[in-house]
């Protein structure tokens, strides 16, 4: 199928939510544009079609290394999965979630890349499972195979893994408007609808009665396409038998309680009230949700942006783990979440997570990663933890397959849908009101239609999260005089007075937590720059230890390391043939000296290099430190080859060493070893 630039971005065949079931508008400019249809709540913002938006920058540099990484040739790398004996490529071999789960990542970043090549090695993928469909609507694998080392090959007809693959044919149909993905998923959704009342999601394993809110979706998604009114009753259906979310964060004690849920299940199932929300607008859905966060911050957040969870929910003692596949899938709920509310808070969180719990867990190459990361970190070993599940102790070293091979197939999807939720076309409610919004920040660009069917362009040029600049600038077609549409911009919780300027006027100063609307005439040529200024602050965690912050980011103690590879004769096939284990070689025992809030700009020194590196993520390439006074803890010390248990702040009669020290913090997704959860300590008189 040959595709053109100008069908990836403009011309998908889609049905508007306004038009009526079965029309179609293929020039309407907006026909990509899917909004709620009724009685679907419209929802303030509007993904654009996969192909509108391009990473610049540093951003861009992540998507390539995904390329040139695993990303590009996992299918070489783990051949044992992810070759021709997969079952959803018709093979004998793993038929469950990992062949999807690396296809839901490959796909949208072959379409950000515009990389034929990338799309080639998708396409066999999405013509097998479309060709897989049977005359009752089931697509996917259909036998269940014996036992074999290293693959999953039983439950072949799991709700779950079908879920994933419904994601992907959502993303193909963005790029490439292929009407089979519609038939498809009618016929699949009229079978569900009819087997779900005796094979319910929990049928074969629970996996999907928690997972249900991604199924949820793209029911909804396809309603908004046909209009189809059986799928608004199978949405009803689905969310009865999904885990019931909304009750839990209201009512129980679910999230204070440890060992409670699977962390990816959380991270999963955060949106799914939302979700709802669509079709049945309860506020109860939206309290449910943010309670549901308030509580995971505080009975189980880290500095990171993430909770502990290794793999059950697991409490904020920094040394707990926290899985990579939960960092994509909450970003991925965060991202949902937004365009289905325009909360501020989910923008605020979701940078969190990307900007320092994600790029740490992936090596530079892309080409390995750590199923556990650590807030404190301070050695990769491989040792058995006091985590809730391990993995031949291996699940801190940094390797292909350490830990458990999830992670290494499902990584690949943060960056890219990252990538394509910075960007949202608006609405207001029952209609669109055809402007654009930049709601979470990065180099990039986006093309897209605005007002009555104006094609524009906007150039983000930026080094955020690591400077405080963000610079847009419009062109239009030479024939365009004026256009006028609403400009949305996000000012996040952390910035005290942001200043927005157009074409080098002040514009607004606003403060932080809430969204600014730029409403004008525009002109090819005009220029927005929003300034969000970063000052330094704390955060307090467990044992009322604080982290040291900056804009999004959090700082960690720069360490020295050393990298030793290791040859894995012991179980190669469950964690691969080597790993990498990391040793300090400076000290991490340290505790901050206490600092009064209002004196702490005045305690710290932040220092910024000259340029900032086309690839930011690691020590070598720190765009940032921040100096500040310190001494030394001898008690606290390695236990069970980990940071031990952290000193109280503050602990009265604390011995620490007589020198204050001046210890340096870079950016935390610059580290692989790292305190970012530190004691406090009395000021010496």
């Amino acid at each position: 199928m040959r595709i053109t630039s100008l069908l990836l971005i403009c011309f998908g065949i889609v049905i508007n939510a306004g038009a009526q079931p079965g029309a179609m508008k293929k020039k309407d400019p907006f026909a990509g544009y899917i909004n709620n249809r009724k009685p679907l709540r419209p929802n303030p913002y509007i993904e654009l079609p996969l192909g509108a938006i391009k990473a610049r920058g540093w951003l861009k540099e992540m998507l390539v290394r995904q390329k040139n990484g695993a990303s590009g040739h996992l299918d070489e790398l783990y051949p044992l999965v992810m070759g021709q004996r997969n079952g959803w490529l018709g093979g004998d071999g793993d038929q469950w979630e990992r062949g999807p789960y690396w296809i839901d990542g490959l796909l949208p970043l072959a379409y950000l890349l515009d990389d034929q090549e990338l799309i080639a090695k998708t396409r066999p993928w999405v013509e097998w499972a479309i060709a897989s469909q049977q005359p009752n609507g089931y697509f996917g694998p259909l036998k269940d195979y014996p036992q074999e080392a290293g693959v999953q090959r039983d439950n072949c007809q799991d709700w779950w893994p079908k879920m994933v693959m419904l994601k992907i044919l959502k993303q193909y149909y963005s790029a490439t408007s292929d009407q089979r993905v519609i038939t498809l998923m009618t016929r699949y959704f009229r079978y569900q609808l009819q087997q779900l009342p005796t094979h319910p999601l929990d049928h074969w394993t629970f996996w999907a009665r928690y997972r249900g809110g991604d199924n949820l979706m793209v029911v909804y998604w396809l309603y908004n396409i046909t209009g189809d009114a059986f799928l608004l009753r199978l949405a009803d259906l689905l969310h009865k038998q999904t885990f019931d979310y909304t009750d839990s964060f209201l009512n129980t004690n679910l999230l204070s309680q440890e060992g409670s849920i699977h962390c990816v299940n959380l991270a999963q199932g955060l949106k799914e009230p939302l979700i709802y929300y669509q079709h049945h607008a309860d506020p109860k859905y939206v309290r449910a949700v943010d309670k549901g966060m308030a509580d995971i911050r505080r009975y189980n957040g880290m500095a990171h942006g993430l909770y502990g969870g290794d793999e059950a929910l697991h409490g904020n003692n920094p040394t707990q783990g926290s899985e990579l596949c939960t960092a994509v899938e909450m970003m991925f709920s965060l991202e949902s979440m937004l365009s289905i509310t325009g909360g501020v808070a989910y923008a605020d969180q979701l940078e969190k997570i990307a900007f320092n719990a994600l790029p740490t867990q992936i090596s530079d190459d892309f080409m390995g990663r750590q199923y556990f990361q650590q807030a404190n970190q301070v050695q990769l070993t491989r040792h058995i933890h006091n985590f809730d599940v391990n993995h031949g102790g291996t699940d801190g070293c940094i390797g292909l397959l350490t830990g458990y091979p999830c992670c290494t197939s499902n990584m690949h999807q943060g960056w890219p849908k990252f990538t394509q939720n910075l960007w949202y076309a608006t609405g207001t409610p029952g209609r669109p009101d055809r402007g654009l919004a930049a709601l979470v920040y990065s180099p990039s660009e986006v093309t897209a239609f605005v007002a009555n069917g104006t094609e524009v362009k906007f150039v983000e040029e930026t080094n955020y999260p690591f400077r405080e600049t963000i610079k847009f600038t419009l062109t239009t077609d030479k024939k365009v005089k004026f256009v006028a549409f609403p400009f949305h911009l996000r000012i996040p919780a952390w910035c005290t007075k942001a200043t927005v300027s157009v074409n080098g006027k002040r514009w607004k100063e606003s403060a932080g937590n809430q969204l600014v609307v730029v409403s004008r005439e525009w002109k090819s040529g005009d220029v927005v720059e929003l300034t969000l200024p970063m000052h330094v602050f704390e955060n307090q965690w467990y044992e009322n230890s604080v982290s040291v912050e900056r804009g999004p980011l959090t700082y960690a103690l720069k360490l020295g390391e050393e990298w030793k590879k290791v040859t894995n004769d012991k179980d190669p096939i469950d964690y691969g043939s080597q790993y990498l284990e990391v040793r300090p070689t400076t000290p991490w025992n340290y505790g901050l000296v206490d600092v009064p809030g209002a004196k702490l700009a005045q305690a710290v020194k932040v220092t910024q290099v000259n340029e900032v590196a086309r690839y930011p993520w690691n020590l070598e390439n720190a765009p940032s430190e921040i100096r500040l006074k310190a001494r030394r803890i001898p008690s606290w010390q390695l236990y069970n080859e980990m940071a031990g248990p952290i000193p109280y702040s503050i602990t009265y009669g604390m011995v620490t060493e007589k020198e204050e020290e001046e210890v340096v913090l870079v950016p935390y997704g610059c580290t692989t070893l790292r305190i970012s959860q530190f004691p406090v300590l009395r000021k010496r008189e």
